[in-house]
């Protein structure tokens, strides 16, 4: 195939080379209005173009996320060991929004929420906290104790067993063991007595009071 030749005159006027007519006789085209004719390859398309963000920008914003959930729980935990347990679980919320795959602050938010009576709402966090982390024993005597205060001593035995079978030497998980076992049996007898169905819930007030030492 015939290559065009294009070049430039120091005037700046291009010079191409003589095109011969075409001969309308001719079942086919020249090799050259075949050059012209040729379809030119779409270059691909410039990555700026595209309309997605560029990378730079991505990571920047990322980092940023980062940074506003590490402040975030920062607050919060200053907070929640000041006392200010609605102010710390705000905090810890506005963080879950932006990383809600993180454990810690589920089984944060179970422990406060505890601290406010609201024991449902623990126990939900402290569960999820086990779904993240099923081998944090800490998080599942967090749950345990949420369903001790919920009225549930049964499920709350079967937790710190898990927490136990992580950890065998948990003092806490032992200690709260007992009271979970003390409440079941109390419900046991209290139910062979002919207490009605409904009244078989139990809210742990007070460990010391519902340890077996004291029965």
């Amino acid at each position: 195939m015939a290559t065009k030749m294009v070049w430039k005159t120091k005037s700046g006027v291009k010079n191409e080379k003589p095109r011969p007519r075409r001969n309308p006789n001719l079942p086919f085209d020249t090799d050259e209005e075949k050059d012209d004719q040729a379809v030119l390859k779409p270059t691909d398309p410039n990555p700026s173009d595209s309309g997605a963000p560029p990378l730079d920008s991505r990571s920047s914003e990322k980092d940023d996320l980062k940074q506003l959930f590490e402040s975030l729980e920062s607050q919060g935990n200053q907070l929640a060991e000041a006392g200010k347990y609605r102010e710390a679980l705000s905090k810890w919320e506005g963080a879950l929004n932006i990383m809600p795959e993180n454990e810690i602050l589920h089984e944060q938010k179970a422990q406060v929420l505890l601290e406010l009576g609201d024991a449902w709402n623990s126990l939900k966090s402290a569960t999820r906290a086990t779904q993240l982390k099923p081998s944090w024993p800490e998080a599942w005597v967090t749950l345990g104790r949420a369903q001790l205060n919920y009225g549930e001593p049964d499920s709350a035995v079967e937790s710190f067993d898990k927490a136990l079978a992580l950890k065998a030497d948990y003092e806490e998980a032992k200690r709260d063991r007992q009271t979970a076992i003390h409440l079941v049996q109390k419900r046991k007898l209290l139910h062979s007595s002919g207490l009605s169905a409904n009244k078989r819930r139990f809210v742990v007030a007070d460990k010391v009071e519902n340890s077996p030492e004291d029965s």
